[in-house]
């Protein structure tokens, strides 16, 4: 797996070192902006290949790698029998959009949930996620799980409640929630999916100030998890 860019690269250095293979500074980065710090130019010195600015360029596909790349193991997904001895569960409803994905995770890491579940998706770009997450991905409990039905019907036996986010919900501000719950988030424009909404117990709404649509599905994310994280029965 390759990232790339300062912020998700130092996070993966300072706080992963097991997990890395090849460092990858690009010369006119290492010049210009000093891309990596001294203490982890010293530590990852046998580990650290130095490329011209075009093969940087070719390797984060036209991203900005502000003259850091990183070549890591692959992620390896959480299983469900880890995720579910957790108490509070993020599940995105067909989410497939890797920058609202990764700040979700960022979100949820820095916020208190403990695990999430991308459901009703078969992959994603997981390097991506682990750039949009500023790392977070590579701290948090993650799964992908395809058939979203068998992951809630698993979850209702355990004793989960399921809150899902609509704007026809109860106001989370004045709501407390069990102790082992789960947050489920629908797709921009679509919402929770038909198939998912018999799974929910209790919808639950964000209170608008000023009259709009929506917030991005992020944005209303972070209130949500940071509600659900201290308000519990």
């Amino acid at each position: 797996m390759i990232i790339y860019g300062k912020q998700v690269c130092l996070h993966a250095l300072e706080h992963h070192s097991e997990k890395i293979k090849t460092v990858y500074v690009a010369q006119k980065g290492a010049t210009s902006k000093g891309a990596l710090p001294k203490a982890l130019f010293h530590k990852y010195h046998d580990k650290i290949k130095f490329l011209e600015e075009k093969w940087a360029q070719s390797m984060s596909k036209g991203g900005n790698h502000q003259g850091l790349l990183v070549e890591m193991t692959e992620f390896e997904e959480a299983s469900f029998l880890q995720i579910k001895k957790n108490d509070f569960i993020v599940v995105l409803d067909g989410l497939t959009d890797v920058g609202n994905i990764g700040a979700i995770v960022r979100s949820a890491y820095a916020l208190g949930a403990d695990a999430i579940i991308a459901a009703g998706v078969k992959q994603l770009n997981l390097a991506a996620i682990a750039r949009t997450s500023s790392g977070a991905l590579l701290d948090m409990p993650f799964m992908i799980a395809p058939n979203i039905l068998d992951t809630f019907n698993e979850l209702g036996q355990l004793g989960f409640s399921v809150y899902g986010a609509s704007m026809d919900g109860e106001n989370v501000q004045s709501m407390s929630f069990d102790t082992k719950r789960v947050l489920v988030l629908g797709s921009e424009g679509k919402g929770i999916s038909k198939k998912v909404t018999g799974k929910v117990d209790h919808m639950v709404s964000i209170e608008m100030k000023h009259a709009f649509d929506s917030l991005n599905v992020s944005a209303a994310a972070a209130i949500l998890i940071h509600r659900m994280g201290y308000a519990v029965k």
